[in-house]
């Protein structure tokens, strides 16, 4: 396969992965150019400003590397050097601190022809600032200098583990030197191996991200660049040694590695469904075909080979705002036993609007009345189920075949967060993401815990998220029998044996979300969570915090807070609906429920920590620890997330299959890689690098 070929991820149109990561084939050495031992590689020190003092011990650094690693080196200080005749004898060109016109027409012409036909660059330091009119050499490097630079003791963060580049490096390397500005950031366009935290340095104006090391395929050739090398003493530093080796090999076609993983344009989507519908999940069968659905309650079946997506069911489910279908999962077990697990809302006998009589709206619950009653046709649940997945006489799920296994009670005529994903860990283990079943438009953007007997109960969270005997706003984890009942693992966050007079649930693993949309559970049990939260763009001391999605990686039992607390030191503020007044923050050490439709216990497990939140207006997230002064503050940011809307979604998970052939598998780059998915801003992240 070329490297130019493209891959698809399948995604469902408007679904949480709606901004699909797929990137070229690893890359192999070029066509005509497989250099082995003894090649040679150019070196290019010729600049239109006064030699760098760095400048002669990069090129001794690099002699004693082809010395010991099976090439030589020529060093050239003039552009008589590049004409087609010469270059053709170089594996691979390496241009140090060069800045301004450094090449003639005839010379850029040869060179440009040499990258064309298979040749590798590498770009050290300031050769970023090399011909800065010349609009290939441009797209070549990548970017240029603002002509300032940063100091300090850069903490460099390696993020490619697999590139010979970078692969022998530690994660984590301390350099003392003066680190350039770019007047554009590469990220997206060319592939990133390494970048320096901004906040070790003194005059980074790069912003939160800061790039030091990239590369690409470009043009038929191989470009690779490293912004470090000021100072002479970077090249005595073992690591930068090897990193440099590693770009060598790499662009003279020597070693094997992939530059098109982070590389935007390498990315290709292909929609399963462009129907309406709300499409939701999907499922990957062993052979390739791919179940999906629709909150509607379509099912069908996409297969690659012919592009066909045919509806293979119709499941009748109840639908008002956000009931329906939510979630096609295939048991751990598939090819052998073919089950297909669902997460549904059943029709029931809940009222629904009648077609007949437009504007009389008898699906809506009443959001306020002096009489509760009026609230109980509304009592409804979601089913786990699962069923049969038959081929004949066509593709189908068997619903005669269906097990009932766990209903989750619900409030129904309301909106919104009825979240319901399912997931299996690779024990067997079966786990259930639940919304938190709250309306938040009543609650004036921050937390709805409406207590009043007068107001509906799906504008009170306090019900659900934060009731240890309901299964609404959870992470449930059973293990489901052959018959289609289930027991419960141990470590779960209330034991079978633990139950105080029905008030707790053992089913439930983690409480206190508010809607975790998507989530992924590797093989060991750990669970990666999304999870949304309420809406007001502003934080407000009288009331709380700022909208705040988070997101969180767990393999232990815990309460998330929800609705009381965004994590251990970022309460909301207690709130009377009826009288309009604030009270105290609440205790996130030791949340107390006292709300009069809890049904269990009052005093909650203290609030445990998210790994990274974010807000609608921060240009960063915050990670790790929150200072509250007094809704909240950043004492640690993780960058590229930007603003805009909230909409967090966990998962997946990547692992790398060396042994499968598929044009469509992502590169070693992206094994263990969690993604974390921001619907609102259609962007995917990786929240580990």
């Amino acid at each position: 396969m070329s490297r130019s070929a493209r891959r698809w991820l399948a995604v469902a149109a408007g679904a949480a992965l709606a901004a699909p990561m797929i990137t070229t084939a690893p890359a192999v050495a070029h066509d005509g150019h497989e250099h082995h031992d003894d090649y040679q590689v150019l070196v290019y020190t010729h600049s239109e400003e006064a030699a760098q003092p760095s400048t002669a011990k990069g090129v001794n650094a690099i002699r004693t590397l082809g010395k010991n690693n099976g090439f030589t080196i020529d060093v050239s200080r003039n552009g008589t050097s590049f004409t087609s005749a010469n270059l053709a004898n170089y594996a691979a060109v390496v241009f140090i601190n060069n800045t301004g016109d450094v090449l003639d027409d005839a010379q850029q012409e040869a060179f440009e022809d040499y990258v064309k036909a298979g040749g590798g660059y590498l770009g050290v330091h300031l050769a970023v600032d090399a011909e800065p009119d010349w609009a290939f050499y441009r797209g070549l490097v990548g970017t240029t200098s603002t002509g300032t630079s940063a100091s300090g003791a850069g903490v460099i963060d390696v993020v490619d583990r697999y590139h010979p580049s970078t692969a022998t490096m530690p994660r984590e390397v301390i350099v003392e030197d003066e680190y350039l500005n770019y007047t554009g950031n590469v990220r997206g366009v060319q592939h990133v191996l390494a970048s320096v935290d901004p906040t070790s340095l003194d005059g980074s104006s790069m912003g939160a991200d800061h790039p030091i090391s990239w590369c690409q395929d470009y043009q038929g050739g191989r470009s690779w660049y490293t912004g470090l090398g000021a100072s002479a003493d970077t090249f005595t530093i073992g690591a930068v040694r090897k990193h440099l080796l590693g770009g060598i090999e790499w662009a003279a076609g020597i070693a094997e590695g992939d530059c098109g993983a982070t590389v935007e344009s390498n990315y290709e989507r292909v929609v399963l469904n462009d129907q309406p519908g709300e499409p939701m999940t999907l499922a990957v069968l062993p052979d390739g075909r791919v179940l999906h659905n629709t909150r509607a309650g379509e099912i069908r079946l996409y297969d690659p080979s012919s592009g066909a997506s045919p509806v293979i069911n119709n499941l009748d489910v109840y639908q008002h705002d956000e009931d329906g279908l939510q979630s096609v999962t295939l048991d751990p077990n598939f090819a052998e036993n073919k089950w297909v697990y669902l997460y549904y809302a059943p029709p029931l006998d809940t009222p629904v609007d009648d077609p007949a009589t437009p504007g009389v709206n008898e699906g809506d619950a009443p959001a306020n009345s002096d009489d509760p009653s009026v609230w109980e046709p509304f009592k409804g649940y979601n089913l786990l189920s699962r069923v049969k997945f038959v081929e004949e006489p066509t593709p189908h799920l068997d619903m005669s075949t269906e097990q009932e296994i766990l209903k989750v009670d619900t409030d129904r005529g309301a909106c919104c967060h009825v979240a319901g994903e399912v997931k299996f860990d690779g024990r067997g283990l079966l786990y259930l993401v639940t919304g938190d079943d709250t309306n938040a438009s009543g609650s004036d953007g921050y937390t709805p815990i409406n207590r009043s007997a007068t107001r509906g109960p799906a504008y009170d969270a306090a019900r659900s998220s934060a009731n240890t005997n309901d299964l609404r706003g959870k992470v449930l984890r059973i293990r489901v029998k052959d018959d289609g009942s289930y027991s419960i693992p141990a470590g779960n966050l209330f034991r079978e044996s633990q139950d105080v007079d029905d008030k707790t649930r053992p089913e439930i693993f983690l409480m206190g979300l508010r809607n975790p949309f998507r989530f992924d559970v590797d093989d060991r049990g750990f669970v990666y969570i999304g999870d949304y939260s309420p809406d007001s763009r502003n934080p407000d001391p009288q009331r709380g915090p700022e909208g705040t999605g988070r997101w969180f990686a767990t393999k232990t039992a815990g309460n998330y807070g929800w609705p009381y607390c965004y994590s251990p030191t970022l309460p909301y503020i207690d709130y009377d609906f009826e009288t309009g007044t604030s009270g105290e923050p609440f205790n996130c050490a030791a949340p107390i429920n006292d709300s009069p439709r809890n049904t269990a216990l009052s005093v909650l497990p203290p609030v445990e920590q998210p790994q990274f939140w974010y807000t609608f207006n921060a240009t960063t997230t915050c990670r790790d620890s929150y200072l509250v002064d007094p809704v909240g503050s950043c004492d640690f940011q993780w960058p590229v997330i930007g603003t805009g809307g909230v909409g967090p979604m966990g998962g997946p998970i990547y692992k790398y299959d060396e042994s499968l052939e598929s044009e469509y598998k992502l590169p070693a780059y992206y094994h263990d890689t969690v993604f974390f998915g921001e619907f609102s801003r259609d962007r995917m992240f990786n929240p580990a690098s």
